[in-house]
């Protein structure tokens, strides 16, 4: 499939898939959502992939939501969308980081730069972080007038626990790679220079492992996750995105 915002690369059991937008620092739009919902929902019957590893090209592993062209708005020369349409749209960051927690195969964010918000958000999805030195990561949504959407609260409070997430999110500090890593956020931090060393070496003894057993765990901990998550609703993460999205603050922000 031709890819217009994406890039993959196939290496045997591994797959390696870039956001692929460096002159924008890889800023999500819609159709960067759609794709990567497509590619990760098609992977499922993909038995020869064993790995995913989602990178960034350019600088940055990805600077968020793209404000100039923002996933909610509707396309150019399309009618003006109904209220069913524009509650689809609102859900295309959740259906995205969905698409990536839900794959099969084990996943593997390569985060370099800055992860912003709803690159942030991806990154959490994955399985595991592997993170540069260099790597900034930030959630400025409350700053900007809105919630954390995409199903990432619920996320960060499974993987970091209910303090440090509350932390992250309401105060919306950058965090430095040293402290994602004390934190839980990333799971390693290396060099930059040793980056792609370093993911390809765990993803090379992942996929080393027995495909059944690394299956059927990777079964368990999402089930886990999903019992622990009762009482969330992130399927209404949209329609709080919407509603946010209409004051003063978010207005202002998104200009």
């Amino acid at each position: 499939m031709n890819w217009k915002t994406l890039e993959v690369e196939r290496d045997g059991p591994l797959l390696r898939v870039w956001l692929n937008r460096p002159a924008k620092r890889n800023a999500l739009n819609r159709t960067a959502l759609e794709e990567i919902e497509a590619l990760f929902t098609g992977l499922q019957t993909d038995f020869a992939t064993r790995v995913v590893i989602l990178g960034g090209r350019g600088p940055s592993f990805c600077g968020g939501a793209d404000r100039r062209d923002p996933p909610g708005r509707p396309r150019e020369d399309a009618p003006e969308p109904g209220d069913r349409e524009r509650r689809f749209t609102a859900q295309l960051g959740l259906r995205a980081c969905r698409a990536i927690q839900e794959v099969e195969a084990i996943t593997v964010a390569r985060v370099h730069g800055h992860a912003v918000g709803g690159g942030f958000a991806l990154a959490l999805a994955c399985d595991f972080r592997i993170g540069s030195e260099d790597a900034s990561l930030h959630v400025p949504e409350v700053d900007l007038g809105i919630p954390l959407s995409w199903g990432a609260t619920p996320r960060l409070i499974h993987e970091i626990g209910a303090a440090r997430a509350r932390e992250v999110i309401l105060m919306c500090d950058r965090i430095d790679a040293a402290r994602a890593e004390a934190w839980g956020i990333l799971h390693r931090v290396v060099p930059a220079a040793e980056l792609d060393a370093e993911v390809a070496r765990w993803a090379g003894r992942i996929a080393a492992k027995p495909e059944l057993a690394v299956h059927m765990t990777k079964t368990q901990f999402r089930a886990y996750a999903h019992a622990a998550w009762l009482g969330a609703v992130p399927e209404t993460d949209g329609d709080v995105l919407m509603g946010a999205a209409r004051t003063s603050a978010a207005r202002a922000s998104f200009r």
